[in-house]
């Protein structure tokens, strides 16, 4: 099959890879329609995580069954499906407590799998025409028949529920006010979601207009943090209290303020400004153990300099972690459903799968309006 190839930093080729196979009964094997390219693929693509040449990536994925194993009971050749990127077994301790993110089964030694990631197990990627998917009946979430809505629903394998799981690490409720930070898809996401869950009032700070724009364009207030300090500017239109929440959706690779560089701390520490006393922050936005370009030889090794202090002083809570999808997609896609939901207004592109290595460079480049970018495997 075809397939989206890690060649090394900066450069991904379309080749032909072995077909996956059914290699235990709960497997099933799915024909990949969509497949989305995330920021996270970007680290991995810029050579900043510990990937090796020939991986495949891709871990947003939807497409229908086409195979079943003999122990699978719930799905049928047809079903229409969507995975979280999360591999997860269903009933290990972690995944018993509704955390899937950190399943302890699929991934010996780690706690969490995922699709086509460094360092989460040997699931290959679904940027390609066909995924194996483990544990099948319960990482499958059943869809509509059909093609309605198929980049809404592809956004449930990660960042709409990623953007929700910022909330909730957050603890927001009806009436608070919420600073996001980062305006790419998942801070977008995040901001929508606080917008579903009844904020009062949400900043999304960021500084390319493009994304800017489109915050502004789902009732949140823009703030470009080129233009001055961005907890300055929002504690100015909070009566100088700051916001109730803070959502970090932007993680490790966060740009300095006015330079072109990056401050691998500098939303954490900004986000610590930010809210008010006694308030919460969720950090889904990604941090590595290890980052072989970091800026100095602390943030190679994964320590940043955060303003604990301050942070305690302030009574802050604070939540990370990546998503446990699980917890979230069901509900998620029945939103979509009934018109509640529709994240995929930060969908720029669909493209064919032979286009991802151009898709690739222009995403990470941030040019040409690309924000967010579902490729399907099957077009011509």
């Amino acid at each position: 099959m075809r397939a989206v190839v890690y060649k090394g930093p900066f450069e991904v080729a379309i080749e032909q890879v072995e077909d996956p196979r059914i290699q235990h009964p709960n497997d099933v094997l799915v024909r990949v329609t969509s497949t989305a390219i995330c920021g996270s693929d970007l680290h991995m693509y810029e050579g900043r995580t510990a990937a090796e040449p020939g991986i495949v990536f891709g871990h947003e994925n939807l497409g229908i069954v086409e195979e079943t194993g003999d122990g699978v009971t719930t799905l049928s050749k047809g079903d229409r499906v969507v995975m979280p990127f999360n591999v997860a077994c269903g009933f290990c301790k972690n995944c018993s407590a509704g955390y899937t993110g950190f399943c302890l089964t699929v991934n010996p030694g780690f706690a969490g799998g995922a699709y086509g990631y460094v360092a989460m197990g040997p699931y290959t990627g679904g940027q390609a025409e066909y995924v194996r998917v483990p544990y099948a009946d319960f990482n499958c979430l059943k869809l509509p028949e059909g093609t309605e809505k198929e980049t809404d629903f592809v956004l449930l394998a990660d960042i709409f529920p990623t953007g929700y799981h910022g909330n909730e690490l957050a603890d927001v409720r009806p009436g608070d006010t919420v600073a996001v930070y980062g305006a790419g898809p998942v801070g977008l996401m995040a901001a929508y979601s606080a917008m579903l869950r009844g904020a009062s009032k949400v900043f999304v700070v960021d500084r390319v207009a493009e994304r800017l724009q489109k915050a502004q364009e789902i009732g949140t207030i823009p703030i470009d943090f080129s233009q001055g300090n961005p907890a300055e500017q929002i504690r100015e239109q909070t009566g100088g209290q700051g916001t109730d929440k803070g959502i970090d959706a932007v993680g490790y690779q966060a740009q300095a303020q006015g330079e072109d560089r990056e401050e691998p701390a500098i939303v954490l520490n900004s986000l610590v400004d930010t809210v008010r006393p006694t308030g919460a922050l969720g950090v889904p936005g990604l941090y590595v153990p290890s980052d072989p370009g970091g800026p100095d030889e602390q943030a190679k090794k994964g320590m940043l300099m955060v303003a604990v202090g301050r942070l305690f002083e302030k009574g802050l809570r604070m939540g990370t972690g990546q998503c446990n999808v699980k917890r979230y997609n069901r509900h998620l896609r029945d939103m979509i459903i009934e018109d509640r939901a529709k994240p995929s207004f930060v969908v720029s592109h669909e493209l064919p799968l032979d286009q991802a290595s151009s898709a690739y460079e222009k995403f990470d480049k941030r040019i040409e309006g690309y924000t967010k970018v579902v490729l399907h495997p099957q077009a011509a």
